[in-house]
């Protein structure tokens, strides 16, 4: 049986059919969902280390750059970016559009673990990581200020108080918390001095750390 042979019979009702479906074709095109930046779930980790009194300098030898370079073998990453600033480091992590963000999580904690014998041995806490998703748009900044209250207890407020109620919220996937003011004590070494004892500057840095309770 020939299928065109219906549509030759019956003219009008194939131009009919047609004009129908292109109908339904413009219709349809009209109501795609056009965004500037779709919402596409890209596969992004963001890596945070926590290293207090540390010059950005010191971040990014000492914890910034040797996580990258173990980052730098996972599989499937396509881009990385990292911010080191006082205290603090931020690498994020963009893989393929084709690997699972559960994988590339698997393998940044691996890549992490690998990487602890390089860091520093007083880092208070390991690196942190979370998904993160570039399309999210919701982002609220908030600025907390006092001419009362000291900035130092307005950041232990921010930071004991509020991020933990905010974090608790719907929705909400990080909270973090910059500026403000935290006490840091810092050390000049004499080298000289420290050879007459038969001390070297690590073992300097870790008697100051058993004299601040953190273990080194």
């Amino acid at each position: 049986m020939n299928l065109s042979r219906p549509f030759i019979l019956r003219p009008v009702a194939t131009s009919l059919l047609m004009a129908g479906i292109l109908l339904a074709g413009f219709v349809a095109y009209k109501q795609l969902p056009v965004s500037a930046l779709p919402e596409v779930d890209y596969p992004t980790i963001q890596v945070l280390t926590f290293y207090p009194g540390a010059s950005p300098e010191v971040m990014a030898s000492s914890v910034t750059a040797p996580l990258e370079r173990q980052f730098g073998q996972v599989p499937g990453l396509k881009q990385m970016t990292s911010t080191s600033s006082f205290g603090s480091s931020i690498i994020i992590l963009q893989f393929g559009l084709a690997l699972d963000i559960d994988v590339a999580e698997q393998q940044v904690q691996a890549a992490i673990n690998a990487s602890g014998s390089y860091l520093p041995v007083n880092l208070p806490n390991p690196p942190i990581y979370s998904k993160s998703n570039p399309a999210d748009s919701p982002i609220l900044t908030l600025a907390l200020t006092s001419e009362s209250v000291a900035l130092s207890k307005v950041e232990d407020y921010a930071d004991t108080t509020l991020a933990q109620k905010i974090s608790q919220l719907p929705g909400v996937g990080l909270v973090t918390i910059s500026g403000g003011q935290r006490p840091a004590v810092r050390i000049q070494a004499n080298p000289t001095a420290l050879a007459a004892y038969d001390l070297s500057l690590i073992s300097a840095w870790r008697i100051c750390g058993l004299l601040w309770g953190k273990p080194t």
